[in-house]
């Protein structure tokens, strides 16, 4: 039967081309890997390495998950070389992520500002970016992950910034890049070529893919770079999954070691819940991340930091 309510028109919107933005974020943002980054240091940083390097030797899950603020933070050449030297293997992350991506590698600029473009009403609504609703769509067709396609797509153009895509390098190096969609989160889903039942088929395929990458997390490691809500929930329902598994033959998934990089304070000890009286309860990394999934034997650490400093330290010494 149908609904009882209307839905918006979407046929009304008017659609400006990217050459009409002013973007926030240029080419000479992201840094290359021989200039100096802003300095960062904490006694627990090398110890994270070292669990990275035992886990790479034992062959065990390394993962990053991140918000698409570590993109914008101008790290992306970090990222590409760890993929390509097979210090991550697996990347997820947020719809904004993808975005972001995406646009670097076509124009070599990105983001916008939400108080200049929300006003007009024009935020968000660029033509060359909702293009990106066409790979996920794709991506639906094909039975390939939104991640997957993302990066097929990018590495097969002809974008002049397509070296700065961590998508593409993934890819290309068979690494499983997952996006982790919300509805309604992301531009793309104000654009009339969004189809909300491919975006949901292709990044349900990613979280199956992270699902499974999460399985062989025993010895491993899970790096969260600044991702309040998508890292620690979709990490959460995986960890379920894969210790149900795991449990029925009498393995386990517990014994691994997680990171977050936020720059959120966390009073007093990381490896303790907060009462609810305390607003910091609701930091999810903290509770989920750092504390519970790992309170049968994992262990966890915290850096509070700018990305553009946490990670390339991290880099140096993950090598």
């Amino acid at each position: 039967m149908p609904s009882k309510y209307e839905t918006f028109d979407r046929s009304r919107l008017v659609i400006k081309p990217l050459a009409e933005r002013i973007h926030d974020l240029e080419i000479s943002r992201w840094l290359t890997l021989d200039e100096p980054a802003p300095e960062f240091q904490h006694k627990d940083l090398a110890t994270v390495a070292e669990r990275l390097n035992a886990a790479r030797a034992r062959g065990a899950a390394r993962i990053l998950m991140m918000g698409a603020h570590v993109l914008r933070a101008g790290v992306n050449r970090y990222l590409i070389d760890w993929l390509r030297r097979g210090v991550i293997t697996h990347i997820a992350c947020n719809g904004a992520g993808a975005i972001h991506d995406y646009e670097l590698a076509r124009i070599g600029a990105t983001t916008e500002s939400v108080a200049r473009y929300i006003r007009s009403g024009e935020f968000g609504l660029w033509r060359e970016t909702g293009e990106l609703n066409g790979v996920i769509g794709e991506a639906a067709a094909l039975e390939l992950g939104l991640g997957e396609n993302t990066g097929r797509h990018i590495a097969a153009s002809a974008y002049p910034y397509k070296d700065l895509s961590v998508f593409a390098a993934a890819y290309e190096n068979s690494v499983p890049a997952t996006v982790h969609a919300g509805i309604g989160y992301d531009i793309l889903h104000e654009h009339p070529n969004c189809d909300g039942a491919a975006l949901g088929a292709a990044s349900y395929r990613d979280f199956l893919i992270f699902a499974k990458s999460v399985e062989n997390l025993e010895g491993g490691v899970m790096l969260s770079f600044g991702s309040a809500i998508m890292a620690p929930e979709v990490y959460l329902k995986a960890l379920a999954m894969a210790r149900n598994v795991a449990h029925q033959s009498g393995a386990q998934v517990r014994n691994f070691a997680t990171a977050v990089f936020d720059m959120v304070p966390i009073a007093g000890d990381i490896h303790k819940e907060l009462p609810k009286s305390d607003p910091g309860y609701y930091f999810r990394p903290h509770k989920t991340i750092l504390v519970r999934t790992v309170a049968d034997g994992g262990e966890s650490f915290y850096f509070c930091g700018d990305h553009r400093a946490t990670l390339p330290a991290l880099w140096r010494l993950a090598q």
